[in-house]
C-alpha cells in the first residue's frame, strides 16, 4: 500500500528541489507531457551535422544542444557558441558543454546578440522567452537557417488560469504561430515551414505543480508557496480525489532562411 503523503510534506519537497537547467528528470513519475511528434533535439542534430558555425539561444543549461550535438557526431560543427540569460544556467551550460567546445555566453535574453553580422549558418533555439527575428537575421549568414521549436499560445493556461483566473485575449494569443511569421518576414527572412501541436500533461501531486511554477516563472509571474498557499491546497485536495490535474501545452515549429546563397 503506497503512503499518502501530506501536503505540507509535498509542497516543501516542490519548494527544495534545484531549479536551474532544463534537465526535466526529476518529474519521472510525478508529471508527464506528451513531446511534439518532429523530436526537436533529434532534428536539431541532424542540421548540426551539416553545418560549419552554430550558435544556440537561450540555451537554458545546455542539455538540449548537449545531446544534439552528440547526434551530429562525428560530423560535428567547427564552430559552435551559446548564449544563455540567467547566471546559473550559464555555469550549468558551460560545465556542461565545455567538453564540447562550445563557447557559452553569457548575454540577457532582450539585448543584442554578442556577434558580429553574418557569423553563423545555422542558428537554433528552444523555447526562447521571444524570437528576436531582426538579431538572428543580422548574425545568420546569407542562405543561413533558424531552426526552433518556440512555446506556442496558450501554452498550459489550464494551469495559468487556475492561480491567475481569466486571462485576456492578448495574453492567449501572445506566441501566435502567425505573429511570429510576419515578425520573421518583417527582418527579411523567409519562412520555410512552422508545425504546431497541442500536447497533454498532468500534474500527478502538488510538488510537482510547485517545482514546475518556480522553475518555468513566466508561468505564474513572483509565484510563491505563501502567496498562493490557499489555491495549492485546495489543488492537492483536488488531485487526491479526482486524480492528475490536466492542462495542455502549445509548440511550434520554425525552419525560416534568410534569402541569398551560402558563401
Amino acid at each position: 500500500m503506497t503512503l499518502q503523503r501530506s501536503f505540507e510534506d509535498l509542497v516543501a519537497e516542490g519548494a527544495a528541489v534545484p531549479t536551474e537547467g532544463w534537465d526535466f528528470s526529476w518529474f519521472e513519475g510525478r508529471a508527464t507531457e506528451d513531446r511534439p511528434s518532429w523530436g526537436y533535439a533529434r532534428s536539431a542534430g541532424e542540421r548540426l551535422a551539416g553545418a560549419e558555425a552554430v550558435l544556440d539561444i537561450q540555451t537554458g543549461g545546455g542539455e538540449v544542444l548537449d545531446f544534439a550535438l552528440g547526434r551530429a557526431e562525428p560530423a560535428r560543427p567547427v564552430l559552435v557558441a551559446a548564449t544563455e540569460g540567467w547566471p546559473p544556467n550559464v555555469a550549468k551550460a558551460t560545465a556542461l558543454l565545455r567538453s564540447r567546445g562550445v563557447v557559452v555566453v553569457a548575454a540577457p535574453d532582450d539585448a543584442p546578440l554578442p556577434f558580429a553580422d553574418g557569423v553563423f549558418d545555422l542558428v537554433l533555439s528552444r523555447h526562447p522567452v521571444r524570437p528576436y527575428w531582426t538579431e538572428i537575421a543580422r548574425v545568420l549568414r546569407p542562405g543561413g537557417t533558424y531552426f526552433a521549436q518556440h512555446v506556442g499560445p496558450s501554452s498550459a493556461f489550464e494551469l495559468v488560469e487556475y492561480f491567475l483566473g481569466p486571462q485576456p485575449e492578448e495574453a492567449r494569443a501572445a506566441r501566435d504561430p502567425e505573429r511570429e511569421r510576419a515578425g520573421a518576414e518583417a527582418a527579411g527572412l523567409e519562412v520555410a515551414g512552422v508545425r504546431a501541436e497541442r500536447l497533454r500533461m498532468e500534474f500527478h501531486d502538488i510538488a510537482a505543480v510547485v517545482h514546475f511554477l518556480r522553475k518555468v516563472v513566466w508561468m505564474v509571474p513572483d509565484f510563491t508557496v505563501e502567496a498562493y498557499e490557499p489555491r495549492l491546497r485546495a489543488l492537492h485536495e483536488r488531485i487526491e480525489k479526482e486524480g492528475p490535474f490536466v492542462a495542455y501545452s502549445a509548440r511550434q515549429l520554425f525552419d525560416v532562411r534568410k534569402p541569398g546563397r551560402r558563401p
